[in-house]
């Protein structure tokens, strides 16, 4: 009987090391998404993509088609308003860089 008692035991202890990983990863990236900070249209790289706060300020750009900003470029990430081509900046939803791309 107290074999299987240390079975379940060891299982279970399994199951919960194998779980770590996986929970600390979702903790991580909840926290790494609060800590982006606001990209400035002062950025090197905000710079070279012609990066704005506001949509309509880049409507001089070929690039830009109107309606096009950040909220519905396929590079957003909506939780965090984050940007794939900017990872360690939050972007403004309203903002526009002439590497838009519409969500499919």
């Amino acid at each position: 009987m107290a074999d299987q008692s240390r079975r379940k035991f060891m299982r279970s202890s399994l199951l919960g090391i194998a779980a770590i990983p996986f929970g600390a990863s979702l903790l991580s990236q909840r926290a790494f998404a609060q800590e982006l900070t606001p990209l400035e249209p002062t950025n090197p790289m905000a710079q070279a993509l012609n990066y704005v706060k506001v949509a309509e300020e880049g409507s001089d750009n070929p690039s830009y088609k109107a309606g096009s900003k950040c909220s519905n470029c396929m590079f957003f990430q909506e939780g965090s308003n984050g940007c794939q081509l900017f990872p360690q900046n939050s972007v403004e939803p309203e903002g526009w860089c002439q590497s838009w791309v519409q969500k499919p």
